[in-house]
């Protein structure tokens, strides 16, 4: 029972510790959805040869590089390119097209003003998920290596269990509203940031997978409770009726031994009566 109960609880701490793993990571990182952004392409220069437009310039220069777009109104889709982003709850980091590197800017300034108080609940939310986290992780490494007790461990595995819970409705309703509000940012957030296509990122995933991490680690430490409660109970049946066995079988055999002696004394005092009789009797 001692070693089933505390390689439940080991799996329940080892669940946890993931959950928190992955939302710490998923929370800071800024790969919760990515894709293309259409932008025009901009205009060549010294600095700028690749991918950009030729408004008269020296054409002869660039007859040769196919990268170059020389304007016209017919050239269409051709003026644009396809540049990279990646958004996570704070920043939204795109491809910078005019030089090396990436650019960020806050995604919250870029959310519309109708939602920015959802997302900020969203943050507020995904912050109490961590912290309730490592509330229910610290009570279950107290229950599995500090617990004095069996009902000491009980009382610490409840409660872990019901931080637990808490903690993953939490992130859920997090994630969900920050769907929520990305998808409206889609439609109508600033014009140079709409993206053209779009898909969650592997901090979406990472996310996710921190809350079923922790569902699994509150079913595991409630199945643990559960079993350990229904075995207490189980063992505390059958001492009761072995208990009520046991003193059956004594009040029977008290029963046996008061009724011996009442007939022992009733044949003695018998005896003592005919012997009363006998010298009391005259010759």
């Amino acid at each position: 029972m001692k070693t089933n109960r505390r390689c439940r609880a080991l799996l329940a701490v080892s669940l946890n510790l993931m959950a928190l793993l992955f939302s710490t990571t998923a929370f800071i990182t800024t790969y919760w959805c990515e894709g293309t952004q259409r932008v025009p392409k901009p205009s060549c220069g010294k600095e700028k040869k690749t991918n950009c437009l030729n408004y008269g310039g020296n054409e002869t220069a660039n007859e040769t590089n196919q990268n170059v777009v020389h304007y016209s109104w017919e050239t269409g889709d051709d003026r644009f390119l396809f540049r990279y982003f990646h958004t996570g709850i704070w920043y939204s980091c795109e491809e910078n097209i005019n030089a090396a590197g990436e650019k960020c800017r806050s995604f919250i300034d870029l959310a519309p003003a109708s939602e920015k108080g959802v997302l900020w609940l969203s943050v507020v939310s995904e912050v109490l998920y961590i912290m309730l986290l490592v509330v229910g992780f610290s009570l279950m490494c107290l229950e599995l290596f500090h617990s004095s007790s069996v009902i000491d461990g009980l009382k610490l595995n409840a409660f872990a269990a019901v931080f637990t819970v808490l903690s993953g409705l939490l992130g859920m309703v997090a994630h969900m509203m920050y769907t929520q509000v990305f998808q409206v940012t889609v439609s109508l957030g600033p014009e140079d940031w709409r993206p053209h296509s779009w898909d969650y990122g592997w901090s979406f995933c990472l996310a996710w997978g921190s809350f079923t991490c922790c569902m699994a680690a509150s079913v595991t430490t409630l199945n643990s409770y559960t079993k350990t409660v229904i075995e207490f109970r189980h063992k505390r049946k059958i001492f009761e009726q072995g208990f009520r066995e046991e003193q059956n079988f004594l009040d029977q055999e008290a029963i046996k031994y008061f009724r011996e002696r009442t007939e022992e004394e009733r044949a003695e005092a018998g005896d003592l009566r005919l012997q009363c009789l006998h010298s009391c009797s005259p010759n």
